[in-house]
């Protein structure tokens, strides 16, 4: 199911300011080797990332899910001088990819990237964090979201990615995937979270903005 239409998403991104020739070249690298292009964050939303970060001007940025670094790049464009982004994925196959992109944008010793489980990575690390993008395994967001909440300092914020999950989240449940249950299922728990302040963005497969008011 198409949650945009066609005709908007064009005129969005005609006077949205266009993707960098890295950016354009990782969206086409992407598209053409490796599997489920459509999970890339692409144009509008990486310039949501990048606009959200700059806001911020975090020190510390996690992500969860970096795919093929898209999104990473475009979150730490907004860092502050000193600042860094760790991101997590479970496929390391794609690791020298993302690195070969983090590298041509300058940004290697601003982003650290994990291999491995999610959940056990973010335990090990030590810091407090500004901003958290949770793009990964949608089985997985209400433990991630538990995982990262005391490292997430007062007032710092937490996008959630495809919360519409293409469609199905608007269908009542017997028609849904497991996915978009999931998703469905994490909204309610961040809406009953009385620490939380959210808002759900139409930006592509849907955004949940948390903010962590106390």
């Amino acid at each position: 199911m198409d949650i945009i239409p066609a005709a908007v998403e064009a005129f969005a991104e005609r006077y949205t300011s266009p993707e960098s020739g890295l950016l354009q070249r990782l969206n086409r690298e992407t598209h053409v080797k490796v599997e489920q292009p459509h999970m890339l964050s692409g144009h509008l939303q990486g310039q949501f990332l990048s606009m959200v970060s700059h806001m911020i001007q975090p020190a510390r940025i996690l992500e969860l899910g970096t795919y093929t670094g898209y999104s990473a790049i475009c979150l730490a464009q907004g860092l502050r001088e000193g600042g860094l982004l760790h991101t997590i994925d479970i496929n390391e196959e794609r690791e020298e990819m993302c690195l070969r992109y983090f590298e041509e944008a300058g940004l290697l010793q601003r982003i650290k990237m994990h291999i491995g489980k999610a959940a056990d990575i973010i335990a090990t690390l030590d810091e407090v964090f500004d901003l958290v993008f949770i793009d990964a395994d949608k089985a997985g967001y209400e433990r991630y979201y538990d995982l990262v909440w005391e490292k997430l300092r007062p007032g710092g914020f937490i996008l959630a990615d495809n919360v519409l999950y293409h469609g199905e989240s608007l269908l009542d449940s017997s028609k849904q995937s497991n996915n978009a249950k999931a998703m469905v299922s994490f909204c309610e728990k961040v809406a009953a979270d009385g620490r939380a302040e959210q808002l759900v963005l139409t930006i592509r497969d849907g955004l949940l903005m948390i903010r962590k008011t106390h």
